[in-house]
């Protein structure tokens, strides 16, 4: 008789509470074997490729690539092959689910070490554990196409055909690099195969459909031929668009903002920063990092983490600063570790690695959670002052807002200075307004300074 397993979704780290189907490199009725790749997943931090946990006929997959699992729920059955290798009974595969796990019986005490060890291990979002093995995210052949999980979601979000890209990755992989470069320039495309050619040309030399015939004559204008303003939906009609569901790094931020909503009593102080005495080739954004780590060192309280619960607050000695980064995908806070111990070119190649591991979602989750304090520099896009959300267990965030010029008063008479609006907003509950403001007025005189 034969036997079947399903296989539920494991956490894929930090107690997410589900993933994204990116891609399946299998389909029902295939054969797959132990530790193959399954799937690839997308969490609120990367790609994740997850392997197969058995050896056997793949019977049924959760979804379609778009659609969201819930960690803990079914993501593929199988029919077990006895005669193909099969992990061994109770044998840690790394993944958690977050089920207590039952009272283990009495073993030997380097049994019981190993075990330890394996339970330590986790689930590392780009790295599978199964046993005591690491398998490190690879590019992995599907349809003839050589691809890591992370370069396979960026296709597919971009449009771009990956069997149509020229690979120049190692063993011939389609690279990060190959896709954007595609994306950017169509004309460096190879041309499609035969089969879907022809399909091509027949589909072109098809007549178009009926709906689409007349599409000039078509466009939505408020206004009739008469120039004359005309309803566009008739009189208690609303609009209304398709709803979509959030997924991935949205989903998580979604979440994430409800939770300090509920958690945290926000204040905000608000004020300029006169940067009219810098040298030419001052970087804004270390700028401000290096006035941050002088406030936080003048200012303890607000380089802190707070317990809401147990009214508990941890003070840092070190300086670790979230970066707000804005993606289409949503928010990511890689962190700047250490970020007191760093010169201005230490700090800028630090934050130029972050956007770049952010863009590839190629970076680790443990950069990505354990700041001391965060910055947002919103400024770059619009805006002047902000009430940006504190996010627990940090006690405070500094906003920049866009750079002007303003008329300040001089003895004598006025001058034109250019001011960055400074923004901070802090959990009112571990911090005090003195405490807040003496932080601001120290970040402010640090940005004055000429270099």
């Amino acid at each position: 008789m034969s036997q079947t397993k399903s296989f539920n979704l494991p956490d894929l780290g930090e107690g997410l509470p589900d993933a994204t189907i990116v891609e399946w490199f299998v389909k029902e009725g295939d054969v797959i074997k132990l530790d193959e790749p399954l799937v690839s997943m997308e969490t609120a931090k990367a790609v994740v490729e997850v392997p197969s946990p058995v050896s056997g006929t793949v019977l049924k997959l959760a979804g379609a690539p778009g659609d969201i699992v819930v960690t803990g729920h079914m993501l593929a059955r199988f029919e077990i092959d006895p005669a193909l290798p099969q992990r061994a009974e109770g044998q840690d595969t790394g993944h958690h689910h977050g089920a207590p796990a039952p009272a283990p019986d009495p073993a030997p005490a380097a049994a019981a070490a190993a075990a330890a060890e394996r339970a330590d291990e986790g689930t590392v979002v780009g790295a599978m554990v199964s046993s005591n093995a690491v398998h490190a995210e690879q590019a992995v052949a599907v349809g003839g196409v050589k691809a890591m999980p992370a370069v396979r979601a960026m296709a597919r979000k971009l449009g771009v055909d990956l069997a149509r890209v020229r690979a120049t990755g190692a063993d011939g992989a389609v690279t990060m690099a190959d896709v954007k470069q595609a994306a950017a320039d169509p004309s460096t495309l190879l041309a499609a195969a035969a089969g879907k050619a022809a399909t091509a040309a027949g589909a072109s030399s098809a007549p178009p459909p009926r709906a689409a015939a007349s599409d000039a004559g078509r466009e939505r204008t408020p206004l009739s031929a008469a120039g004359r303003p005309m309803r566009t939906a008739p009189p208690g009609v609303t609009a209304k668009g398709q709803p979509e569901p959030l997924k991935g790094v949205r989903r998580n931020m979604a979440r994430v903002m409800a939770d300090a909503h509920s958690k945290v009593v926000p204040t905000t102080l608000s004020d300029d920063a006169d940067i009219h005495a810098w040298a030419p080739g001052n970087d804004l954004t270390s700028r401000l990092v290096r006035g941050i780590v002088a406030a936080c060192q003048a200012v303890p309280a607000m380089n802190a983490w707070f317990d809401g619960d147990a009214l508990t607050r941890t003070l840092h000695a070190q300086v670790d600063i979230g970066i707000a980064v804005d993606t289409d995908d949503g928010l990511f806070v890689p962190v700047l570790r250490n970020a007191d111990m760093l010169d201005a070119r230490g700090v800028r190649e630090g934050i130029n690695r972050l956007r770049q591991q952010v863009e590839d979602r190629s970076i680790a989750p443990s950069e990505l959670s354990g700041y001391t304090i965060s910055l947002s520099n919103f400024g770059m896009f619009a805006g002047r002052y902000a009430t940006p959300v504190v996010v627990p267990p940090c006690v405070a965030i500094v906003a920049a807002g866009r750079a002007r010029f303003q008329v300040t008063p001089v003895m004598g008479g006025v001058e034109t200075h250019k001011v960055i609006p400074l923004s901070v907003t802090f959990d009112h509950r571990a911090c005090t307004g003195g405490e807040a403001a003496r932080f601001l007025r120290v970040l402010i005189d640090d940005l004055a300074r000429p270099d």
